[in-house]
């Protein structure tokens, strides 16, 4: 007699015929139908499918007979959700966590690292107790996010359930503390492996990148150091070793301890792993050592986008432009695909060298062959827009920014960030203050970075808004979370000191790099602070620094020894010139450039014209427009005036305006009508309309008494629309700097200000002073051209420097202009019965009077 099948059986026959006929013997008893259920739910192979038999079975009331297997079943055919659903049902119990697991893992293999927190939570809302795969899972995602608190809680939860001596575990608790940036806590979990012995080649490695990660590269190579003096086999660095420690080797440019990286990698045989052989290419190429890098590019067998894109990157980042180029062509050539890291590698490349034109040209073509910028390559496209002043193109990429890049959502702050702080520099950069600012005002003040900051400062001062840069620079610095600024925000402002000669805020700022200790970047702020002192007046304190500074290079000497020639120290200048060559740095155009201005300013004719002869014969120079006017001014302002026209009919280029304004300066100061007039009419040759060359004409017909000239020179600005710049002077008193131009009445002292000026001219006639007259360019008798004398800038701010200051304390005067010869002449004659030093910096140089004479010894 056949036996009575369960309905179930039949289910199980209409979906699955194959299954075998014992099954179904007379023998097969209900016991075995969890077997069969078993059987059925592996072989399905769609989730259609599994939803169908998961629906029968519950009908059948067959589905508890083996809930875990539906739990696999949904998992196996990709569905998450509904594997989740049937395995929230179950009872917990150790077995079964290697679903939770399976979907954990599921998660971090698709880069969810949220979805992971989601589900550990509520495993363990559920009761389930989390295992040593579970773990390591976790952490991995809290390092992902990065979420330290999350990583701290699940790390007491590894205590929790004595999971602290699981080597799985720890790594990835090491590895979790490194991303998350916790140095110290990554390095306590380190340190407690070693003492229990548990260590392997990989907490190592989590260590060394947990150091390289947080920016500790030098830690990094001392821990790897460790690792590979350990005697166990076991800890002999691994593929993941290298690729881990290449890059501390690149960030301090230890391209020697690469090199011994490098050798290991091939003697090992790991070289042959193509991560290990695109980091040891990165690693020469960041070094600078591109030559290097080529040669193990060359000997990889096995290259990909990764490996050319570290060669182009090295190229563009060394300056070696038409390499980076050249190999981007083989790229195409060769159909290797060319990423956006590619195309962002050879536009920032040209950005870097200043060749903003080529860079855009290069991100048109990008554009052409259908390649999506990304922040980087916008950022690198503003900075070749900024270092050539092309506007229109930066706004250009400003609208495309707008449509396709700048999300202005919260959580995107950072790349928005990136790509309104390279706008800000672009406007900056292309004198637009205006838009930059609008754009800085953008920004709320939370999400303002010290790269922020230090871009509109910049902005400010690299175009002559320097009261604007330090009032931006001060108010950074008392916002309620206040930003440290950083190198290049202290060298911004430096420069905007310099360019007010505000030598006590210049000397606070100096305060505030010492107090903050910038030694890692004094190379490049104390450059600046030598700057900044030698153009406010005080060239001691700028040998000072640079006596102090623990490394120079060409700038440093070349910044000292432009202080000396503002100051008409020649014969300091050019010592610093011989210690500079002693030293063997590079002397190039712009160091002789600066050797010359100093022989200039200090009447060393013959040491000036020794050096200019021997520039191309000993150093290699050949003498360029901005050489041959330091010359002319050189014999200009020594008066011989037909070596100066000689020298300039015997260049082998086409004279520049420079030129001539150095030839017409010189004709103003020795009244040389004739020649003025000849050096003006080239000027007005090549179209060089400056308020500067038609005021110097002016003065020269002036000084001849040629009023009819002066007249018409002044109805040919006014037709044209030159106007001249108004003389104005500042001075620093107790309470901040006072501001005077020509007949200025505006200021509180007014009053006892003049009364002063009266005064000390009353007195200096006394000593013999006689009013240049011919310095008061206008047409009126001479008592009126005294009066006019009388209220030049120069003289009202010295007046109010005596009034506000201290007696013995230097009065420090900044002119626009170059200094009237009168006051020049009035202020040797008050240094003689005042007990100040004044110090006076015009548009050409520096002036120390003192005791009736000047450090200019008439060479102004």
């Amino acid at each position: 007699m056949q036996p009575s099948w369960p309905p179930s059986w039949k289910l199980l026959t209409q979906h699955h015929t194959f299954i075998p006929n014992c099954f179904f013997s007379a023998e097969t008893t209900p016991p075995l139908v969890p077997s069969a259920i078993a059987y059925l739910l592996r072989q399905c192979s769609s989730l259609a499918e599994a939803k169908r038999i998961h629906q029968q079975l519950t009908v059948s009331g067959l589905a508890s007979a083996d809930p875990v297997g539906v739990v696999g079943m949904y998992v196996a055919c990709a569905a998450p959700s509904h594997a989740l659903r049937a395995l929230e049902r179950l009872h917990p119990s150790p077995f079964s966590v290697y679903w939770w697991n399976a979907l954990i893992r599921r998660s971090v293999r698709l880069a969810l690292p949220d979805h992971v927190l989601h589900l550990y939570l509520r495993m363990q809302r559920l009761g389930w107790r989390p295992d040593g795969y579970t773990l390591p899972f976790v952490l991995k995602a809290c390092g992902e996010i990065p979420s330290f608190r999350v990583g701290a809680s699940v790390h007491n939860v590894v205590y929790a359930h004595g999971f602290e001596s699981n080597v799985f575990v720890c790594n990835a608790l090491v590895a979790m503390y490194g991303r998350c940036g916790a140095l110290n806590d990554a390095r306590q979990v380190f340190d407690e492996l070693s003492h229990r012995g548990i260590g392997d080649v990989v907490s190592w490695n989590s260590i060394v990148a947990a150091h390289v990660q947080s920016g500790d590269p030098v830690t990094a190579l001392e821990m790897f150091g460790r690792m590979t003096a350990q005697k166990d086999y076991t800890l002999r660095p691994d593929a993941v070793s290298l690729v881990n420690v290449l890059p501390a080797c690149s960030s301090v440019k230890a391209w020697l301890r690469g090199k011994q990286v490098h050798g290991y990698a091939v003697r090992s045989g790991l070289f042959d792993d193509l991560f290990v052989g695109n980091a040891t290419v990165d690693m020469y190429a960041k070094c600078g050592l591109m030559d290097e890098a080529n040669k193990v590019f060359v000997r990889m067998e096995a290259k990909d986008v990764v490996s050319w894109n570290a060669m182009v990157t090295g190229y563009s980042q060394t300056g070696r432009c038409e390499d980076a180029l050249s190999l981007f062509e083989r790229m195409r050539a060769e159909n290797i695909e060319l990423d956006v890291v590619t195309w962002s590698a050879v536009i920032a490349g040209y950005a870097q060298r200043d060749l903003g034109f080529e860079a855009l040209d290069v991100f048109r073509k990008m554009r052409v062959c259908g390649s999506e910028p990304n922040v980087v390559t916008l950022v690198s496209v503003l900075s070749a827009c900024a270092s050539v002043g092309a506007l229109p193109q930066g706004k250009e990429t400003h609208c495309y920014a707008v449509k396709c890049v700048l999300t202005l959502h919260k959580n995107n702050h950072c790349d928005d960030l990136m790509v309104t702080n390279a706008l800000i520099d672009m406007y900056g950069k292309c004198k637009s203050a205006s838009t930059a600012r609008k754009m800085f005002d953008s920004i709320a003040t939370e999400y303002r970075s010290v790269v922020t900051w230090t871009v509109m400062v910049g902005g400010y001062a690299q175009h002559g808004e320097a009261n604007d840069a330090l009032e931006l620079f001060s108010e950074m610095l008392k916002q309620k979370n206040a930003l440290k600024p950083n190198a290049f925000t202290l060298s911004c402002a430096l420069m905007a000191c310099a360019q007010l000669a505000a030598l006590r805020l210049g000397r606070q700022l100096h305060a505030f790099v010492l107090r903050h200790d910038y030694n890692f970047v004094m190379l490049h702020v104390a450059n600046c602070l030598i700057d900044m002192y030698a153009k406010s007046g005080d060239v001691d304190a700028a040998r000072v620094v640079f006596d102090n500074m623990y490394e120079t290079n060409a700038v440093s000497w070349t910044s000292l020894m432009t202080g000396y020639g503002m100051h008409g120290h020649g014969e300091e200048a050019l010592q610093v010139f011989d210690g500079m060559r002693r030293a063997d740095l590079p002397i190039d155009g712009v160091t002789f450039v600066v050797v010359l201005y100093a022989c200039s300013h200090s009447g060393m004719v013959d040491q000036g014209i020794r050096y200019f002869n021997g520039m191309a014969r000993d150093y290699g120079v050949v003498p360029g427009v901005e050489h041959y006017a330091c010359m002319v001014d050189l014999l200009g302002r020594a008066g011989r005036l037909d070596e100066a026209v000689k020298l300039i009919e015997g260049m082998p280029v086409e004279p520049s305006p420079i030129v001539w304004v150095a030839l017409l300066s010189a004709c103003r100061t020795h009244k040389n009508v004739e020649l003025g007039e000849f050096a003006s009419s080239q000027l007005l040759e090549l179209e060089a309309d400056n308020d500067g060359s038609y005021t110097l004409l002016s003065n020269i017909y002036a000084n001849a008494r040629r009023w009819k000239d002066v007249a018409k020179i002044r109805s040919l600005m006014k037709h044209t629309g030159i106007k001249k710049r108004p003389g104005c002077s500042w001075v620093q008193g107790k309470k901040g700097t006072a501001t005077f131009f020509v007949g200025d009445r505006s200021h509180p002292l007014s009053q006892h200000i003049y009364d002063l000026l009266a005064d000390l001219i009353h007195r200096i006639k006394a000593l013999g002073y006689v009013p240049e007259t011919s310095f008061a360019l206008h047409d009126v008798d001479d008592e009126e051209k005294s009066d006019l004398l009388f209220e030049h800038s120069e003289k009202l701010a010295l007046a109010y420097g005596i009034l506000t200051s201290a007696p013995g304390i230097p009065i420090r005067i900044t002119k626009n202009l170059r200094v009237c010869g009168d006051c020049h002449t009035a202020i040797s004659y008050i240094t003689k019965i005042i007990e100040h030093e004044v110090i006076l910096r015009d548009s050409s140089r520096f002036h120390h009077f003192k005791n009736g004479s000047c450090s200019c010894r008439g060479y102004w």
